[in-house]
């Protein structure tokens, strides 16, 4: 069989997908991305750069669509490329958000399209609107609705959709929602597990840190509001004073992947740390950055509590990785949240805006390592029942394609 994957960050969501379908003889597997340096066994891979730039002074509702047709235009030219060469897919995947995946089917009208559909945007009841302090402006609801032009030209292109939660499916129009498959894309608990002996070394101080240690983590990709930094931060100050002993492993880059960018030389980091950072015994709070997956992983086996807040957005992977390697996760009382962890049973829920609650959740965890075992034990079981790659995610993706090309 031949497989093209189109994924403008490859491998994405796809990367246990790809390197399964690589794996068995006699199928070609072409990937369609702008990445320069990947590669993967057994992966012919394609990459495309748009040609240009959005058009200047367009109107602001309509930059996002523009630079989604620009990338649709010059995947569909490197499809073309492969088609002359005689690669003609069986089956393609893709990623929407992009627009990549808009124009395939016109160069592939025989192949079956999944697309894969992350958010749907709205003007009330997920992200926007959510902060308190969010200005309640008629604007933001007719550019939220135009931004969804992409998400409605995606649907109209596939021949199926797949989501990896039930709440973000459920942001999707009714009339679309039969054709989205809710399949995440899975968590390798193989790989991802408790570790009462790892250790993790600070590759900027050479501090090492053990597992059993008063180690409180933060993971997201950037340093911001929607993954609850700001809260996270407010929350320190509290924690260290109780805990002494405590210490603070926060990974993330210092950028923004959502909401408004900042003004030149400004970054969530630094307005957090001009607010709190007097009250902070900086020494304990350790900024990483981005580390590598395999280092990441032991951050989280040396945790004892890990704080991961957001919006009503997509729920990140590392928080059901963090649950994989059995740490006590402190999460927002938000409907991503909310649809893996129960208060009480493998997990605490908090109030997205309240520092003092989390702070206590954080103190009572870092006051005794072994209180809530039940709850890590709990948390990592429901990562192996309903997200395990091996067992369950990749059998389900598969058995949609089955589906699909059926």
């Amino acid at each position: 069989m031949k497989i093209l994957f189109v994924h403008q960050n490859a491998p994405g969501q796809y990367l246990h997908l790809a390197r399964h379908f690589a794996s068995i003889p006699g199928n070609e597997v072409a990937f369609i991305s702008q990445r320069a340096d990947f590669s993967m066994a057994g992966i012919r891979h394609v990459t495309y750069q748009p040609r240009r730039s959005i058009t200047r002074q367009i109107h602001h509702y309509l930059g996002d669509v523009e630079a989604a047709i620009l990338n649709a235009q010059e995947v569909a030219r490197v499809a073309l490329d492969l088609r002359q060469s005689g690669f003609v897919p069986d089956l393609m995947l893709g990623h929407n958000g992009w627009g990549e995946i808009w124009y395939l089917k016109d160069v592939f009208p025989h192949a079956p399209l999944i697309g894969y559909f992350e958010f749907f945007y709205r003007a009330h009841g997920a992200d926007v609107g959510f902060a308190p302090d969010d200005p309640p402006l008629f604007d933001t609801a007719l550019r939220v609705r135009t931004k969804n032009l992409g998400n409605l030209l995606g649907l109209d292109a596939v021949d199926w959709g797949q989501t990896p939660t039930q709440w973000q499916r459920s942001l999707y129009p009714a009339t679309h929602q039969p054709i989205i498959s809710v399949v995440h894309e899975g968590i390798d608990t193989r790989l991802v597990t408790p570790d009462s002996a790892a250790q993790f070394t600070d590759p900027t101080t050479g501090r090492t840190f053990h597992a059993g240690d008063e180690i409180v983590t933060y993971v997201a990709r950037h340093l911001e509001p929607h993954r609850g930094f700001d809260t996270f931060m407010r929350s320190l100050p509290r924690i260290l004073s109780e805990r002494p002993n405590a210490q603070v492993l926060i990974v993330g880059a210092d950028g923004v992947s959502y909401g408004p960018r900042l003004a030149e030389g400004e970054s969530h980091k630094k307005r957090m740390l001009e607010e709190v950072g007097a009250s902070l015994d900086l020494p304990r709070v350790h900024f990483l950055d981005r580390v590598p997956h395999s280092q990441f992983q032991k951050v989280l086996q040396v945790s004892r509590v890990h704080i991961y807040l957001t919006y009503p957005f997509v729920l990140s992977w590392s928080m059901l990785e963090a649950m994989a390697a059995g740490c006590l996760v402190v999460g927002s009382r938000t409907p991503p949240v909310e649809e893996v962890i129960s208060d009480g049973v493998n997990g605490l829920l908090v109030d997205f805006f309240s520092p003092e609650e989390v702070a206590s959740r954080a103190i009572d965890a870092l006051k005794d390592a072994r209180l809530h075992d039940g709850l890590r034990a709990a948390a990592r079981e429901t990562v192996k029942t309903k997200y395990d790659l091996h067992r369950v995610c990749l059998p389900a993706q598969i058995g949609l394609i089955e589906h699909v090309l059926r």
